[in-house]
């Protein structure tokens, strides 16, 4: 136990005093919420600084109304031929011309749109849109019902979203979308990390194998305790940035709530809710403390951080102990880091697999049987159950997928000892996938 004890701090403290480590521990926060920053922002100035001008040729006579310039898109009704237009759409201030053919309102077939550059899909779904709700109103309009009665159909319902908790049968708030951002934060971290400190483990190996450093230590400890010495010390180095960098993310974050937001003016919103009036708050501000912004922050105020975070360390620690000690066993068989192409496919694999499905079908259908099952096989639990626990999820089934994927740890750290106990010790041989079952079948 000693000596597994001298290698994991001998792993741990060669690589949390790297200059590299410190840098990327402090940087990564910042480099994370910059992007975040910058792409929120474009995004921002990108919507409200896009105005397209449409130039409109309609043959139709059947649609009467016409479609409704915004601030974002300009439409204007020419009275030229098509082919006129398209031969002077360079010359033209338009950006495209939008052709409304001779259709019927029960089909509208044939509409097109021109440009010389491709349209987004953005553009395309709003001038779709516009096309939609134009045509509907014209319908009702047919139909007897006035443009006052059409205004009044229009009508915005907010949902206040509520989760009865079943131990508890306390209703808690909810949403799906800040369950959504939490579950795609942890999917893309939890792959992130089981793949960067996985892979760590097996150029490790690679390294002390090619220097030939492993020949002497394997001289005073026995192969498996050189591996599951490695595989934790580098363990405790992954969990160790982890804490750090939610420690880190929630300072920064709270500094920037502190300098960003007007302490009186939460004040002042927090009072005049109390009082049940919003007299003295702007319109902005009851909208962001009552709109979709203000339900995500309810939704958040309500979830168990506290779980989620234990959860995902846990599973963490599992997903990584289970790949890692797969991936010791690849560095273990090869001589050099470009010969490891064809065993890590087969490894790598589950884990793309269950990251592209845990972020599509588990986020859609948190409940559904392949989110379960997702959440139970070990190759894929680490992922896809820290994508559902936002969602909820039952307790029988997370100490299920949490005993499972135990038990898949000590079976892959068995089966991946048998190969690396010969693999270490084997030079100038290219290895097969035959080659490494003889050596998992080779007795003691």
């Amino acid at each position: 136990m000693n000596k597994v004890l001298l290698i994991i701090s001998r792993e741990y403290l060669s690589r949390v005093k790297k200059k590299s480590f410190i840098v990327m521990t402090f940087l990564t926060p910042l480099l994370i919420a910059g992007i975040y920053g910058l792409i929120g922002y474009f995004t921002y100035k990108g919507i409200k600084d896009t105005h397209d001008k449409v130039a409109v040729v309609s043959t139709n006579t059947t649609l009467t109304e016409k479609l409704a310039t915004d601030e974002n898109i300009e439409y204007q009704y020419v009275n030229k031929p098509l082919d006129v237009m398209k031969k002077s759409l360079s010359k033209s201030d338009y950006d495209y011309i939008l052709y409304l053919p001779e259709f019927t309102l029960a089909e509208p077939k044939g509409v097109q749109l021109f440009g010389e550059k491709q349209a987004g899909m953005s553009l395309n779904n709003r001038i779709s849109g516009d096309l939609e709700e134009l045509i509907r109103n014209q319908k009702l309009k047919q139909s007897g019902i006035s443009q006052t009665d059409l205004d009044q159909l229009k009508t915005s319902v907010d949902i206040d979203t509520k989760k009865i908790a079943i131990e508890t049968g306390k209703e808690e708030a909810s949403s799906a979308g800040a369950s959504t951002i939490i579950a795609f934060i942890a999917g893309i971290l939890m792959f992130m990390f089981i793949m960067l400190y996985g892979i760590q483990v097996m150029r490790g190996v690679i390294e002390e194998k090619t220097s030939r450093i492993i020949e002497v230590m394997i001289s005073s400890v026995k192969p498996f305790q050189l591996m599951m010495g490695k595989i934790i010390g580098i363990a405790l180095v992954g969990l160790t940035q982890f804490i750090l960098w939610i420690v880190l993310t929630l300072t920064i974050s709270t500094i920037a709530a502190t300098v960003l937001i007007d302490k009186a003016d939460v004040k002042k919103i927090a009072a005049s809710s109390q009082n049940g009036s919003t007299v003295g708050a702007s319109q902005e501000q009851i909208q962001a403390a009552q709109g979709p912004i203000g339900d995500i922050q309810k939704s958040l105020a309500g979830l168990d951080f506290g779980k989620i975070v234990t959860v995902f360390i846990f599973f963490f620690i599992g997903g990584y102990l289970f790949y890692s000690a797969l991936y010791a066993a690849i560095g273990s068989a090869v001589d050099s880091e470009t010969e490891t192409q064809q065993f890590m496919m087969p490894v790598m694999m589950p884990l793309l697999l269950g990251y592209a499905l845990s972020l599509s079908v588990v986020t859609n259908d948190p409940y559904g049987n392949v989110a379960f099952w997702l959440s139970m096989i070990p190759f894929t639990s680490p992922i896809a159950m820290v994508v559902r626990l936002p969602y909820g999820v039952p307790g029988w089934e997370l100490a299920l997928s949490m005993a499972i994927l135990v038990v898949g740890f000590i079976f892959t750290v068995w089966v991946a000892s048998r190969i690396y106990r010969v693999g270490i010790l084997m030079y100038g041989k290219k290895t097969t996938f035959k080659e490494m079952f003889k050596w998992f079948t080779y007795k003691n």
